[in-house]
């Protein structure tokens, strides 16, 4: 292993630490930074994963509360919530997890909260606020491919990125947030031929098409930076985008699935929060 490792887990730890310093600063203001939880149904991923963003919420002086849903619950119900949430000045950030049960749109869910307590950074306002520039709430997941190269001393700036990928998750949001910190950005996807060609092109290269094992060591340039953002299940369980082992005798710098992306998504999720919350102080 050659590459410098892009270590999430360190850079959340950091992240949660200056979180930590400005929850306290927003609570001895009067102001508690509240996050609400919307879940229906009891798919196990996603108990999961609300559970790991009370203990981080909490551990962070966030305070958190899961609306739990029957898998029967019709939509109506979870928009009324939405819109008692978005009334509720105790609550700073509201998000969903998913997946939602078939009969609950994602979308119309995500476009019923109020952009400025949207946590996810979803809502169709905050995708503008993104393209166009402005300050906004914007997705965690992106925002940590972005945080892992500027805190780890990537430069960004006049570099060539590549992207496989362009879901409206990662793909998407994070072509507009390189773009700010003025990268050149080529998108590549499943229709994009002789893919090897643009991959070895980068300087950076963001892996986020939900393929195992998709990129390897002979598809990345010598010393490029190599964030993982994909993941899958496969046989031997969840895999990432990037043949770590490959790639890793190849790259410059390399994240890790996981203990990359991944580690911190809820902090910048949580940042969200933090952000919301602080501009009923202004």
């Amino acid at each position: 292993m050659k590459a410098e490792i892009l270590d999430g887990k360190a850079i959340a730890a950091d992240v949660k630490r200056e979180l930590r310093s400005e929850a306290d600063s927003a609570a001895a203001r009067g102001v508690r930074p509240r996050l609400a939880v919307i879940m229906a149904g009891d798919d196990p991923a996603s108990l999961t994963y609300a559970q790991a963003k009370k203990k981080q919420a909490e551990n962070i002086g966030v305070e958190f509360e899961l609306f739990h849903f029957a898998a029967a619950a019709p939509e109506r119900e979870v928009l009324a919530l939405i819109q008692r949430l978005n009334a509720d000045a105790r609550t700073h950030g509201i998000m969903a997890e998913l997946p939602l049960p078939p009969q609950i749109g994602a979308r119309a869910v995500a476009a019923a909260i109020d952009p400025d307590k949207d946590a996810d950074g979803v809502h169709p306002v905050n995708r503008g606020r993104l393209m166009s520039g402005e300050d906004g709430l914007y997705p965690a997941t992106p925002r940590s491919c972005v945080t892992l190269l500027k805190r780890s001393g990537v430069p960004l700036a006049g570099r060539h990125a590549v992207i496989i990928g362009r879901g409206d998750t990662v793909g998407k949001p994070l072509i507009f947030l390189l773009l700010r910190e003025n990268a050149t950005v080529t998108v590549c996807h499943s229709q994009t031929p002789e893919l090897s060609r643009l991959t070895r092109q980068a300087d950076i290269l963001v892996a986020a098409a939900g393929r195992a094992s998709l990129v390897t060591r002979e598809m990345v340039r010598p010393g490029a930076a190599v964030v993982d953002a994909g993941l899958s299940q496969t046989e031997k369980g969840m895999r990432g985008d990037v043949d770590f082992a490959g790639v890793g005798e190849t790259a410059g710098w390399i994240s890790p699935t996981p203990g990359g992306v991944g580690a911190l998504t809820t902090a910048l999720l949580l940042a969200n929060v933090l952000q919301a919350a602080k501009k009923t102080l202004l």
